[in-house]
């Protein structure tokens, strides 16, 4: 954009006094800014825009979506009620193979991401003869639609794929439709994702890439000032020159197409950089800083991402940890247990689902000390220690 700085004035601005004749002209009137700006542009915060925004668009956000959805689809489950934890159960069968196209991870990851891009995660039950689904399906989160009756409980979900609905009623003992939502302090229907929490610096993140190819693209010259020196003292351009000037810059000399051409300047002309250079801009930095704040948004430790400058864990083992302990498990525990509780109501077997925390290789140091310091408290019986293990209770073989 070219800033004209010999613009009409306001009224207030014509009423204040011209300078007599013979007195040296403003800089103002000299000078011809060649730069680019304008108001902050935001990205929509809805969810199609945030997603490609966000997910499709940015690596960092990519990154981050991508490691948490496949920690916590990849995550041993158990499933045990009030008397025994399960090897074989019909659930176990269902969640290993939930439909005809995907497989346990494959439908997890699918489910653990819509609920870090939307705050939302549905599933729909495709029932055949039996009490228990035949097939388990993830929705996208953007098609559908809470429909709330008229005590403000959902009373159905509507699915549009296009000009074509799909209504989901919510009656009786079986809904057909699981809704896992995270908290949200102002909504009473839909979640609050991460993505929304992380959207100011996903967009700054952008933005500074998006200025380092532009600037790539324009053989990496700033911007700068034609300032005009006439003769016998006159400084300033006539309005057809003025207007001619803008535009030849414009169309000959903007743009990554005319990257590295030669500027001719004729009639008084000269050229003056005013324009910061990479370095003075820290555009790296800005960047760096924006990505640790889309990491912190979503809970992930910005050492696993390799954004440079962090110093918060003492090694990368310690932040895996951490990454496990404070995101990816409260996720987990939250949908599976919401899950558990879905197919119980389907099909009236009382069975809860969980994270098995034994088997997970990142907490194997915290999971020894608390297996010796349990196993070697004296005052405790054999059942008291299982159950502090979260282990069901030994069958009476007696």
């Amino acid at each position: 954009m070219v800033f004209n700085l010999f613009r009409k004035t306001s009224a207030p601005e014509r009423a204040a006094p011209v300078a007599p004749v013979g007195t040296k002209s403003g800089i103002g009137k000299q000078l011809l800014a060649v730069a680019s700006g304008g108001r902050v542009a935001w990205t929509p915060r809805d969810t199609g825009s945030l997603t490609r925004n966000g997910f499709n668009g940015n690596p960092v956000g990519f990154r981050v979506v991508k490691m948490i959805a496949e920690a916590a689809a990849a995550l041993p489950l158990t499933f045990q009620d009030a008397e025994q934890r399960y090897e074989s159960h019909p659930w176990i069968s269902l969640i290993a193979r939930p439909n005809g196209g995907q497989s346990r991870a494959e439908f997890l990851e699918a489910l653990y991401g819509q609920m870090l891009l939307s705050g939302d995660g549905y599933i729909e039950a495709v029932f055949g003869g039996e009490a228990l689904p035949v097939d388990l399906h993830v929705l996208r989160s953007d098609r559908v639609r809470v429909l709330p009756g008229a005590d403000g409980w959902p009373a159905a979900y509507e699915y549009a794929v296009g000009a074509n609905k799909h209504l989901f009623k919510v009656e009786g003992g079986r809904p057909p439709i699981c809704h896992i939502k995270a908290f949200h302090p102002q909504d009473d229907h839909y979640g609050f994702s991460p993505m929304q929490a992380a959207a100011a610096a996903l967009d700054v993140h952008s933005a500074a890439t998006q200025w380092s190819k532009a600037l790539l693209d324009n053989a990496a010259r700033p911007s700068g000032a034609l300032v005009y020196r006439g003769v016998e003292g006159d400084g300033s351009l006539s309005p057809e020159q003025h207007a001619r000037l803008v535009d030849e810059v414009a169309d000959q000399y903007q743009g990554a197409r005319n990257a590295g051409r030669p500027m001719l300047l004729e009639g008084g002309l000269d050229w003056k950089p005013m324009g910061f250079s990479p370095t003075d801009m820290e555009f790296q930095k800005t960047k760096d800083s924006a990505a640790r704040e889309i990491a912190l948004a979503f809970g992930v430790p910005p050492m696993l991402l390799g954004i440079p400058g962090d110093a918060t864990y003492a090694n990368y083992q310690e932040a895996n940890r951490a990454f496990y302990r404070l995101t990816v498990l409260p996720l987990a525990h939250k949908v599976t247990a919401a899950l558990g509780h879905w197919l119980s109501e389907l099909a009236g077997d009382q069975v809860a689902i969980a994270p098995d925390l034994d088997k997970i290789p990142a907490l194997s140091v915290e999971r020894d000390a608390q297996w010796t310091r349990v196993a070697n408290a004296e005052f405790l019986t054999t059942a008291e220690k299982r159950n502090l293990l979260g282990l069901p209770p030994l069958e009476d073989k007696t």
